[in-house]
């Protein structure tokens, strides 16, 4: 049995933890692999969900470490944790003696690179995207704050230090490691790099899983009648995601579909929606904006008869793999993107999946309503895309290969 430790500064309680964590870890475990897990969870969800998440880790025999996150104050709070992550690591390495250390994202891997160093323990950075530049395309970090411009230095400083000794580097898209290969800084070039996307539970996002007496009832609720055509969006709103453009889109395909509506899966609050469409004159009965529980989620999404997202397209966004793209694919529903973010435009021209504004004008949006509305794309066609690019399986098995590889390297 191979004993790995598993680290990350996102929690188990998290919806990201659920859903891009511990089903690969369920999976890895059942391939012979052993899991320590460390990770820092929020007060209020691991009040909420501590016990549900401890007893899904146990019958999977992965031992769970939780540590308390620390909010603030800013930039010091990351530091303490990551001091106590240090101690936690290296208190749990002398008594069962790790042979891989897998650190998701950059803060467990300051720790991870510790590790390879002071043990020689086995280092796979699993980088999920270009963090230090995310944190400045996305705003959070101001370049001209002297502060932030310095955490920023140190973490593309730490960036090349991860890439150049980690045994392997996890990128979540082949756009992402073109990248990461041109940079002739890093020595050992091409290093070695295994792409593996924000893969979705199929099983879960498919026709299968709908709750038909449910969906029967949210068309009433919702007054969707037969030929209504609803576009969706789900998720999170903000930051990356470009609610004023999707609007837009919105407006031209009102043009043609007077009838359509809008509907929101999403968490957060309606009046970020509706105030949006108010300052663009677009009516508020045009919206349906409701939260649904993530069991539930296909059986709103199947409700819709295309999905939209749009992403910024910045630098950082090359390595970014948006889980949703694989989740409305595996409900075979077309979907509308744009270009610019990480592999989605290849996927869905290599799938057939979807349609591509190419940039964000009327006539773009027009020309791509009009497609959408002549929609003569194959549900199946999107199925089988959704099992050859995000199968949870796909990539378990992937990872068990990148274990196995520096272990026997």
């Amino acid at each position: 049995m191979t004993e790995v430790l598993y680290m990350s500064y996102d929690g188990m309680t998290d919806p990201l933890g659920q859903s891009q964590v511990i089903p690969y870890l369920q999976g890895l475990s059942k391939l012979g692999f052993h899991f320590t897990l460390i990770s820092f969870e929020k007060q209020e969800r691991f009040e909420k969900s501590e016990k549900q998440i401890s007893e899904l880790l146990k019958q999977s025999n992965i031992d769970w470490e939780p540590l308390s996150y620390t909010k603030s104050p800013p930039i010091l709070s990351t530091v303490y944790d990551v001091i106590r992550m240090r101690n936690k690591a290296f208190q749990l390495h002398r008594q069962k003696e790790f042979s891989i250390v897998h650190c998701r994202s950059y803060i467990s891997s300051l720790v991870g690179l510790a590790m390879k160093k002071k043990f020689g323990v086995r280092f796979i950075f699993d980088m999920r995207g270009f963090y230090a530049d995310e944190r400045v395309d996305g705003g959070l970090w101001k370049l001209n704050n002297p502060l932030y411009k310095m955490v920023y230095d140190f973490f593309k400083r730490k960036e090349k230090q991860f890439l150049s000794n980690a045994d392997y580097t996890i990128s979540l898209t082949e756009n992402g490691k073109r990248e990461l290969q041109s940079w002739l800084e890093i020595p050992n070039q091409p290093i070695p790099i295994q792409v593996i996307p924000c893969c979705a539970d199929l099983d879960l996002f498919s026709k299968k899983s709908v709750n038909e007496k449910l969906k029967y009832e949210l068309r009433n609720k919702f007054q969707f009648n037969e030929n209504q055509f609803v576009l969706s969006y789900l998720g999170s709103i903000g930051t990356w995601y470009m609610l004023d453009e999707m609007l837009d889109f919105f407006i031209c395909l009102l043009e043609e579909k007077r009838d359509a509506k809008f509907l929101f899966i999403t968490n957060e609050p309606a009046s970020i929606v509706l105030d949006k469409a108010r300052e663009k004159n677009i009516l508020g009965d045009k919206f349906i904006i409701v939260p649904a529980p993530h069991s539930l989620v296909p059986t709103y999404l199947v409700l819709s008869s295309a999905s939209i997202f749009f992403i910024k397209p910045v630098f950082s966004k090359q390595a970014s793999s948006p889980t949703k793209q694989g989740e409305i694919m595996g409900m075979g529903i077309p979907y509308v993107c744009n270009a610019g973010v990480g592999d989605v435009e290849e996927i869905v021209l290599d799938t057939n999946s979807g349609f591509v504004v190419k940039d964000f004008s009327t006539n773009s949006y027009r020309d791509v309503a009009t497609k959408l509305l002549a929609n003569e794309l194959s549900k199946e066609q999107v199925i089988i895309g959704a099992t050859k690019y995000y199968s949870l399986q796909s990539g378990i098995e992937k990872y068990s290969m990148v274990y196995k590889s520096v272990l026997f390297e």
